[in-house]
């Protein structure tokens, strides 16, 4: 159960859920931005390489269901701490690589691997933490998410200068271990495992709650789709106005920490305003920036597009994971959670392949026209069917009678 409103702390999840959070996610961090080359020095096409990276993607969807069953056979803290240790395995495996089918198995396992800690910190944060902290705790998660793949490619980078890709791997390792090892001395008081809910009814409670999925679950499909479509549609756009990649990456490490500073910005507007203050002006900010990003034509014009869209972005930290929370039901929250996070993992995995198609077919700029499309149907979503402000004594997100 929830702890008492009045007893609660949010620094009390600092050592048991961010921590460990953090170090995973540098180590993540660190190695996503690698694998590409990794998989071309191994004799890998481009399109290949694209798939070997995609595998981390893959191991995420593929372990997203069964992950509920594991949370419930063994608890939150030892599932987040198995996934740490299964992740630094993968990249050993990736490590030693010397065929890209290694290299491979080794993404999909990290992949696999962060199915499994996100699931269990985002399910253990819904049980633990009370309804009038929930929006400030997970928005803070959200920040030290984008920490962790803020810092890691720097360390990743100077290591590479340092030394040489191999210990970009041996970095990721080392932080994953350290998650894991976190985990392990985690005292039982800081991080009891919740109540048990139902085993193996996954598809029973998704079928059940289907209404929830279909109608909040696709606006945080689409608001997913639309981060990640930031994440690719702005080094695109730079290599299409003639940017050196140094400039793209220092611009967007600047967007970056501004994202990363509205993080707790953005679990205070929930809070004591409402969803709807958040996961509005999200959607329609990244919505009409992915327009804006078509008359940039020159590096200041770049920076100021990617500065809104930081801006817009961050007022939503967190916003995916209150609303899965608010809508999981009492008792099944681990198989509702399992389906909520398919589905957004779903939206994340289909955008690089919508932008791809699109930008094919039509050309950079409708692809950004189309993104805009898509994140001003997740708004009016959003307006229709997230309530105005939910009360503080509720658990569970009243959807608005819209429906």
């Amino acid at each position: 159960m929830p702890a008492n409103t009045n007893d609660f702390k949010i620094s009390s999840l600092n050592f048991p859920v961010f921590t460990p959070s953090l170090l995973f996610g540098i180590g993540e961090g660190s190695l996503l931005p690698i694998i590409p080359a990794s998989a071309q020095a191994l004799g890998a096409s481009l399109s290949t390489a694209g798939i070997i990276t995609g595998l981390v993607m893959v191991g995420t969807l593929v372990a997203d269901i069964p992950a509920a069953r594991l949370i419930n056979s063994i608890g939150e803290r030892k599932a987040m701490l198995s996934a740490a240790a299964v992740g630094s395995a993968g990249v050993f495996v990736s490590l030693l690589s010397t065929s890209l089918w290694m290299l491979g198995l080794g993404m999909f396992l990290l992949g696999a691997s962060v199915s499994v800690f996100a699931l269990a910190r985002h399910s253990f944060l819904t049980e633990a933490v009370p309804y009038s902290h929930r929006a400030r705790s997970l928005s803070i998660l959200g920040g030290v998410f984008r920490a962790g793949h803020f810092f890691g490619p720097m360390i990743g980078a100077l290591l590479i200068t340092l030394f040489d890709v191999r210990a970009v791997y041996w970095n990721a390792v080392i932080f994953c271990a350290l998650a894991a090892l976190v985990l392990i001395f985690v005292k039982p008081d800081l991080m009891p495992n919740t109540p048990g809910t139902k085993p193996g009814a996954t598809w029973m409670v998704a079928k059940r709650e289907f209404k929830k999925l279909a109608t909040l679950g696709v606006v945080s499909a689409i608001m997913g789709g639309l981060r990640t479509a930031r994440i690719v549609g702005l080094p695109l756009w730079a290599l299409h106005i003639g940017l050196s990649p140094a400039t793209t990456a220092l611009y967007m490490g600047i967007a970056g920490a501004l994202d990363l500073a509205l993080s707790y910005s953005s679990g205070q507007i929930m809070d004591r305003f409402g969803r709807r203050w958040s996961a509005l002006p999200t959607l329609l900010g990244l919505s009409f920036t992915f327009s804006l990003l078509t008359l940039a034509n020159d590096s200041t014009t770049f920076l100021a597009v990617g500065l809104v869209m930081s801006l817009a972005n961050g007022v939503g930290s967190g916003i995916i994971l209150v609303i899965g929370s608010d809508l999981a039901p009492k008792g099944e929250r681990n198989e509702f959670l399992a389906s909520y996070r398919l589905l957004v993992d779903a939206g994340v995995a289909a955008t690089p392949i919508l932008i791809s198609l699109v930008t094919a077919v039509f050309g950079l700029a409708t692809a950004m026209f189309t993104l805009t499309g898509a994140g001003i149907v997740g708004a009016a979503m959003a307006h229709r069917y997230l309530p105005r402000r939910a009360k503080a004594s509720e658990q569970t997100l009243p959807i608005s009678e819209n429906m």
